[in-house]
């Protein structure tokens, strides 16, 4: 029986509800291993007058003091512009940024080292906001643009006209498993380096370049991580290369295991976003033009964050055609650890900027809002054309509208949300349905590519090797269910090996929902490779001459473990058997298989081109509650449709679903990056940050998909959805827009991202504050 398609439960589920799993920090210390930690900047701008190491130097336990001086080759890296440094040399740039290792025997000589280090640091006025960075002229690169038409002459003849600001703030990843790594040198200047990285070329590369030594000297191993989310893309990259520079200045194995708080402290999140727009409509709600300058807060490195403004470019249509439309990006230098990926890669920005002005149209109209993302949304055949000249193709949007519309009760709902509204006076609710058209692919070209490496052993069983990285997201699981399906074997017979540089070279991140894509498709090509040896063998072993027939490589099948000719079935040999005699024969019984992504190429200067390979596409309605009297919110039903074509693994699928749409409902209404006035996050641990907990799930919560096989460029007309889930909680907060509207239409124009209960408190509470005078009159 097939495994594409079966609920097969993730592979590490049994070992992480039990604890079986190993993490890095489960693995056994090495003989004679160190510890690594590092002291950082107290300041968010300063430029470093003297390092004192001499006391901690005495303490007992402390093997190594390293600096900036002690690099052997290069102190900055960067995965766009190299523009970050491992350990600070002239001037720090963050709160925590790394300017001492201290590599010690024990934590609490390294708890004593950092009491004992002193650090001269002439302070530099720092700049912490969007805003400030506007004000300095403190950008990273040049100005972006989308355009299509002329919006400003559009906007100018429009029949309404409305203009706003939304910010949108950050959002901390945390994942279970802090940045770790540990270190092994070896002999002639080679190091292994276990990291909880999603991407091991460029973790391999940064800390080749740190140590000053070829690539093909250090090997990068990830077997699994507890969680990233975008936030070990690149910046695993830092602990692994300080791991590594330990290890080749003491000699010995080296690991280094951040705390959760200086995790949060020192690491990026998601980008904080303004945006500044206006949107030109006639009385129907028809977006005739529309105007948008994202501003975004890289912090202060660049990172990969050019491509994620690109991406909330490219998304801030999200699934409305626009006739006249035109979008600007600048990214702002700060003051702040370098922001960097995270789940969505700057789309939700995008999106929930879009969704917010049919919001601020449908209130102006009073109409419904739904009817305007309907009479907005792309069309087929007609009306299916981006602003950067990409076609809609497979577009389901319609369809998903239309029967999401119907299915949960959406207009019944609203009326009774309308007389619930009206009636009491302790509460107010919102119902609001909003879409999600994700672009899957990576918008620099050439990550759009994979390789894997598929070996049969003699007893039938297959090892997979890929670039692609585990982080629970199901990955490895996807990839034994194509392959066994691919080979005729059962799903029990197929492993994924640790993920290793050594194996896969020059690999992209596991990240823009492409893991599957990619690395499933890498593994295809390597499999039919395989398959097509193994047949041209297997067919004169198959065909009986008696019968007449020839040998006929085209009739050989594999099925469930068996390989027979399909002309004659009962002349059969298992996969084993077959495998066995092929290598007493001398067959190649391992292969690479390679795939690159066809048909994506945008140019950045124009503003134009197909930087996707399709879109997933998905409508989510949410029901929220509020409290009038404390702001509390609660989702009181969600109901989610997506496309996500013909799935892989429905379970897994479900599972990406839930969580990554629980994921975007901490982004919109309690995850709060708070920082005191000098650049320190106050945030910074489980006590002060409120990710969603099992009290914060929707009462009720209907998750279903579209049956859809109209995705025919892709592996197994599969569609990726990883990403595409997080970006339907939009619809959570603009049902609680869609509330304060009802009690201050106004003090909900301001409304900013995340909604938190303090906020929604204090919009409604603004209302009250300005009908005491009237009142008192």
């Amino acid at each position: 029986m097939p495994s594409v398609g079966k609920d097969i439960p993730n592979e590490s589920s049994a070992g992480h509800v039990s604890g079986r799993s190993v993490f890095l920090d489960d693995v056994s210390p090495a003989r004679n291993e160190s510890l690594v930690d590092f002291v950082g900047s107290p300041v968010a701008h300063g430029r470093i007058v003297s390092v004192d190491l001499s006391a901690a130097a005495r303490i007992p336990g402390v093997v190594a003091l390293l600096t900036h001086e002690d690099i052997p080759g290069h102190n900055r890296f960067g995965s766009t512009l190299k523009d970050e440094h491992l350990l600070a040399d002239e001037t720090v740039e963050y709160v925590g940024d790394p300017v001492v290792l201290i590599v010690a025997e024990t934590r609490a000589a390294i708890d004593a080292a950092k009491k004992s280090i002193r650090l001269e640091i002439e302070e530099l006025a720092p700049i912490l906001s969007i805003d400030d960075a506007i004000a300095a002229n403190s950008f990273i690169g040049t100005r972006l643009m989308i355009e299509r038409g002329d919006s400003s002459s559009a906007l100018a003849q429009s029949e309404h006209r409305l203009e706003g600001a939304l910010v949108t703030g950050g959002q901390e990843h945390f994942y279970f498993e802090s940045h770790t790594a540990i270190a092994e040198p070896g002999e002639y200047g080679r190091m292994t380096i276990h990291s909880s990285t999603q991407h091991p070329t460029e973790t391999q590369q940064v800390a080749a370049e740190v140590l000053g030594v070829a690539f093909n000297h250090v090997v990068v191993i990830c077997k699994r991580m507890g969680g990233a989310f975008g936030g070990k893309e690149t910046q695993a990259a830092a602990p692994a290369a300080m791991a590594a520079l330990a290890a080749v200045k003491t000699g010995r194995p080296c690991r280094i295991v951040l705390s959760k708080d200086d995790d949060m402290r020192c690491t990026g999140k998601r980008h904080p976003f303004q945006s500044r727009w206006s949107v030109g409509f006639d009385s129907t709600g028809k977006i005739t033009a529309m105007s948008i300058d994202l501003y975004a807060n890289a912090g202060c490195a660049c990172d990969v964050s050019p491509a994620i403004l690109e991406r909330a470019m490219l998304h801030s249509d999200n699934a409305y055609y626009i006739p006249d439309f035109r979008v600007t990006g600048r990214l702002c230098r700060t003051n702040l650890p370098s922001n960097t990926a995270f789940r969505g890669f700057g789309g939700p920005q995008g999106v929930v900027n879009i969704e917010n002005i049919i919001e601020e149209i449908a209130l102006h109209l009073g109409k419904d809002a739904l009817d305007v993302r309907q009479t907005n949304c792309y069309g087929i055949d007609e009306r299916d054309i981006t602003p950067y000249g990409q076609r809609v193709d497979n577009n389901t949007l319609p369809a998903l509208f239309a029967q999401l519309r119907q299915a949960s009760g959406y207009d019944w709902r609203q009326m009774e949300i309308a007389k619930f509204n009206a009636e009491s006076p302790t509460h107010v609710r919102g119902l609001s349905m909003t879409a999600v058209k994700f672009g899957i692919s990576f918008t620099k070209k050439a990550l759009n590519q994979a390789n894997a490496l598929v070996n049969l052993y003699t007893d039938g069983s297959v090892m997979i090797s890929t670039g692609g990285t585990e982080m629970g997201q199901g990955l490895n699981t996807r990839l034994r269910q194509i392959v066994a399906d691919e080979l005729g074997v059962v799903f029990e017979n197929v492993i994924v090996a640790a993920t290793s540089t050594d194996k896969n070279n020059n690999t992209s991140p596991t990240a823009a929902s492409t893991g599957t894509d990619l690395n499933g498709a890498a593994a295809v090509d390597a499999c039919r490779k395989l398959r097509e040896r193994l047949a041209e063998f297997a067919a004169p072993l198959l065909c009986d001459a008696k019968a007449g027939l020839a040998p006929s490589a085209e009739h050989v099948r594999f099925a469930d473990g068996v390989v027979c000719d399909s002309r004659q079935p009962s002349r059969q040999m298992s996969f084993g058997e077959l495998v066995a005699k092929a290598y007493e024969e001398r067959i190649n019984l391992g292969e690479r298989g390679f795939y690159a992504t066809q048909g994506i190429e945008y140019n950045r200067n124009t503003g134009k081109g197909t930087p996707f390979l399709y879109f997933t596409n998905a409508v989510a309605a949410s029901e929220v509650e509020i409290d009038r009297f404390t702001g509390e919110l609660k989702v009181r039903r969600v109901d989610a449709l997506m496309d996500a074509g013909q799935r892989i693994n429905p379970g897994i699928d479900r599972g990406q679903l839930s969580g990554g749409f629980m994921q975007g409902l901490g982004w919109v209404t309690t995850e709060e990056l708070k920082y005191s006035t000098r650049g320190e996050l106050l945030s910074h641990s489980p006590t002060t940050y409120k990710i969603p907990n099992i009290g914060d799930l929707p009462e009720v919560f209907n998750l279903e998909f579209m049956e859809s096989s109209g995705n025919t460029v892709n592996l197994l007309r599969s569609k990726a959805l990883g990403e595409p889930p997080l970006l339907l909680a939009i619809s959570v907060w603009t049902a609680a827009k869609q509330a304060v509207a009802c009690v201050n239409p106004a003090s909900a124009k301001k409304l900013t991202v995340p909604a938190t209960g303090e906020t929604l408190l204090l919009a409604m509470e603004e209302r009250q504050e300005q009908a005491q005078p009237a009142s008192a009159g």
